[in-house]
């Protein structure tokens, strides 16, 4: 009597997938799109940074190590550059919040909190990265009153980014991992 043969599909991570691939782009696009239209959801002059709350929901999703998380960020800080008063600023900030938001979705954080703490941070880092570089390129030295501005915009937005990416992690990943 012969063996039975198991065929086992392993789930594919990274951008190695061409299924992932298109999943960051569409979530990319996403980010724009809310970007350059989604004036509506505002709280006190301050709004999510769609950018940011799409990659990381892509990078919770995909899961792709560091080179291409930076890619990742990377792209992300190219995109931002339409509109910005801050040129080349959004390009290490971004890269950085990439990096971040891979190293942090290896750290052992409950799978029900882990959105919001991993969203949350790299959000944090990313904007007082923006806020340093800033600081170093076009205001330095940086008044305490633009900093402390600069500050509580960083953390509302990191609050908003991580809702939103905690109330989308779960149908995404559900759609993805069907």
């Amino acid at each position: 009597m012969s063996e039975k043969r198991e065929i086992v599909a392993e789930k594919a991570t990274g951008l190695r997938s061409i299924n992932n691939l298109i999943l960051v782009g569409i979530m990319m696009a996403v980010g724009v799109v809310l970007r350059l239209c989604a004036s509506f959801l505002v709280l006190g002059n301050m709004h999510p940074n769609f950018l940011i709350a799409t990659y990381c929901l892509s990078i919770l999703i995909v899961r792709p190590n560091i080179k291409e998380a930076a890619v990742i960020g990377f792209i992300s800080g190219c995109i931002s550059q339409i509109g910005t008063s801050m040129a080349w600023i959004g390009l290490g900030s971004e890269t950085l919040g990439g990096i971040a938001m891979a190293l942090l979705i290896m750290l052992p954080i409950a799978k029900v909190v882990k959105p919001l703490v991993t969203t949350f941070l790299t959000t944090l880092i990313s904007g007082f990265a923006f806020v340093g570089l800033a600081a170093l390129t076009y205001a330095n030295p940086m008044p305490f009153a633009q900093f402390a501005n600069m500050a509580i915009v960083t953390l509302v937005t990191a609050v908003l980014n991580c809702v939103i990416v905690a109330i989308l992690s779960v149908p995404v990943d559900k759609i993805i991992n069907k």
